[in-house]
């Protein structure tokens, strides 16, 4: 089952919550596969690098959250996992370490689940470690050949020890207690190998707790999602559905994101949701999904199903994170029960504009054809209602005039309906009604909202002012001397002076995003110089700032305002963060948000906001309106040319260039990796 993260973007294989009994889910397979090759990353490192042991003492943590999160069961599918990757990958030793890790950590996470103490752990480590060192005794005395390359092994050491030590004239006496000591060890070995482990388990358990007790503490209040829609055995029947006086609010937020909303959609329908940034459109495609609401009723015939044959697909802004298989081809079928109802892949992809594309690399797709891409996967499920969320926002035009297009399309060709939620009006025409909110509430349709101002206060500034950022001869290749090279920039020349405002504008695959690495000094090019004030963009990192083009990727802290204060820097006061807000239109209310409760747009203005605060030099921003609503589009226009009157550089990178002419007074256009024009953005319009 293959399902996505609203927040995240991120896929999962499932919605299932950790069960109480049965088989793994695949929610407790997808985090015990992940945690087990962080922990033999960790111990292969710590084996192989000098100074580096102390990773191995870390790498107990990713095996502690497995046991503190999901069930025995998938610590242990995840330990031996780990144990067979680490034999593989770095031999006996390794190994051993895993399973170790792996032990100690699942011991301390175990005990935090069931909410034991120290005393609980201890008691349950007397148990355990007895028990191990029993088991290997038996182990050795019925492998009669490895028990001889033990004691072989262990008589070895001994011998090397004492003669280590017999060098120093001093050391003589220890040298003879080593050597006679070892041969009452090995005369007694079984006494020696269990109580050994027996030891060393109880003794590692408690310095495992001091150690990792903390950082489990910290982990346990971070929630896990609730699933949209429970695994059930329901008969699947999202349409019709209908929506009564559906109410919902956040866990910890002080207002509804959804109050009091009336919705229909029978099967066959095309319906476009809109609203500003905030207005609840993403809350309401999750109770379409499936989310429980907390307040009114949700009438369909079955399930959501979502994931599921039959039932409910959803296809999101960032295309690349819902890609799983490495071919075209395989993407489409990923995640489907084995069974005879395969779907025609050629014919779906045909359906999609991707014909003949089966066998191509996913990585090289570009954007538009990536969504295309989901759309294909998810129409290999048939579903009854797939649900559209922004999944325009990070193509180009003409891309999104082509997707569009072929989502309107569906309700005619199948059994089907489709929800977009949209911020561009063009998108809206073709749909057969659209649902308005606005603060919560369904409100009557007014087009007006979406009408941007195209106001131009001062486009052209003065261009005598001082050279800040300079590119030349810039290449960049990604993995470089290998037969996976690929050539993303080639001969770029670009200077950006202080104060000025410059549109780079370019289809998907262009160039554009890595330029705004380079120009931030995130990644150096391959060939030629970026220098800022004459230096090095890469020696200068922090003193360009860059907003990705994934707000959600950028932001590490749990609040709003702790995310804003980081971005700023060391000794940010309150006041600075309130005037950022402010200056991005957030409102102050929202200072104690969770940022997963925000919505797209929010979290865009929340990025810039950290940026602001900075008062950087120059700003690189990678389609920074992607996702916001025309007012919002207009707010942050208005806050970026206020910007520019106070010196700061900005470097907008996007694909549109509704509005830009407030900020930007030169155009810069981008195809395969070459500038194909520098220009007066007027230029762009013709």
């Amino acid at each position: 089952m293959r399902l996505v993260d609203w927040h995240t973007g991120a896929v999962t294989v499932s919605p299932s919550p950790t069960h109480k009994s049965g088989p793994l889910g695949p929610q407790e397979m997808a985090t015990a596969a992940v945690m087990s090759s962080f922990t033999v990353a960790l111990t292969v490192i710590g084996v192989l690098v000098p100074m580096a042991a102390i990773l191995q003492v870390v790498a107990a943590i990713p095996m502690s959250v497995v046991a503190l999160r999901y069930r025995t069961r998938a610590l242990v599918t995840s330990a031996v996992a780990g144990t067979l990757v680490g034999f593989v990958a770095a031999g006996t030793q390794t190994a051993i370490t895993v399973a170790s890790a792996a032990l100690l950590g699942g011991l301390v996470g175990r005990a935090k689940r069931k909410k034991q103490g120290l005393f609980g752990v201890l008691v349950t480590s007397m148990v355990v470690g007895p028990a191990l060192g029993a088991l290997t005794v038996l182990m050795l005395l019925v492998l009669v050949p490895l028990r001889e390359l033990f004691l072989e092994t262990l008589r070895n050491t001994f011998e090397g020890i004492s003669r280590l030590l017999e060098r120093t004239s001093a050391l003589q006496g220890v040298a003879d207690v080593i050597r006679t000591g070892s041969t009452a060890v090995l005369d007694n070995w079984w006494w020696w190998a269990g109580g050994s482990i027996a030891f060393g388990i109880v003794t590692g358990t408690l310095f495992a707790w001091l150690i990792l007790t903390a950082i489990l503490d910290r982990l346990s209040t971070i929630p896990i999602p609730e699933p949209l829609a429970p695994s059930t055995d329901d008969e699947i029947g999202p349409l019709p559905v209908t929506l009564s006086a559906v109410g919902f609010r956040y866990p910890g937020s002080a207002t509804s994101a959804l109050t009091g909303v009336d919705l229909r959609i029978e099967t066959g329908e095309f319906v476009a949701i809109v609203g500003h940034n905030g207005s609840g459109k993403s809350t309401l495609t999750r109770i379409l999904a499936g989310l429980e609401p907390s307040e009114g009723t949700v009438d369909r015939p079955g399930s959501t199903g979502l994931g599921r044959y039959g039932g409910t697909a959803v296809v999101l802004q960032r295309p690349e994170s819902q890609i799983l298989g490495t071919r075209v081809a395989d993407d489409v079928v990923w995640g489907l029960p084995p069974g005879d109802s395969r779907p025609d892949v050629e014919a779906l992809l045909d359906e999609v504009g991707l014909g003949g594309m089966g066998a191509r690399d996913t990585a090289s797709l570009s954007g538009g054809e990536m969504q295309r891409l989901a759309v294909a996967a998810a129409l290999a499920r048939r579903p009854a209602l797939l649900i559209a969320d922004e999944a325009t926002a990070m193509i180009d035009a003409s891309g999104r005039e082509h997707l569009v297009t072929l989502l309107a399309e569906l309700p005619r060709r199948h059994q089907m309906s489709v929800v977009l939620v949209t911020h561009h009006v063009s998108e809206t025409v073709a749909a057969d009604r659209v649902v308005h909110l606005h603060e919560g509430y369904r409100v009557q349709h007014d087009t007006t909202w979406m009408q941007a101002r195209t106001e131009n206060p001062a486009a052209l500034h003065d261009n005598s002012s001082e050279r800040l950022l300079e590119l030349s001869g810039v290449e960049h290749t990604y993995n470089r001397r290998t037969p996976w090279s690929q050539a993303a920039l080639n001969g770029i020349d670009i200077t950006v002076k202080r104060g000025e405002g410059v549109l780079v504008l370019g289809g998907n695959g262009s160039g554009k995003s890595t330029l705004a690495w380079i120009m931030a000094g995130l990644t150096g090019p391959t060939s030629g110089t970026a220098q800022l004030g004459g230096k090095a963009m890469t020696s200068r990192v922090g003193e360009v700032g860059l907003a990705f083009q994934h707000s959600r990727l950028q932001l590490q802290r749990r609040t709003v305002s702790e995310d804003i204060a980081a971005a700023a820097g060391p000794e940010t006061g309150s006041a600075t963060v309130s005037a950022a807000m402010d200056a991005v239109g957030l409102d102050r209310s929202l200072a104690a948000r969770d940022i997963d409760s925000l919505s797209g747009g929010q979290m865009r203005r929340v990025v810039l906001a950290g940026l602001i605060a900075r008062r950087p030099r120059m700003l690189v921003l990678d389609e920074p309106l992607a996702g916001l609503d025309p007012p919002g589009r207009d707010d942050i226009i208005g806050v970026l040319a206020g910007l520019r009157d106070r010196g700061v550089a900005i470097v907008v990178i996007s694909h549109d260039v509704d509005g830009m002419d407030t900020v930007c007074s030169r155009t810069i256009t981008m195809a395969d990796g070459h500038i194909v024009s520098d220009s007066i953005l007027g230029s762009v319009h013709s």
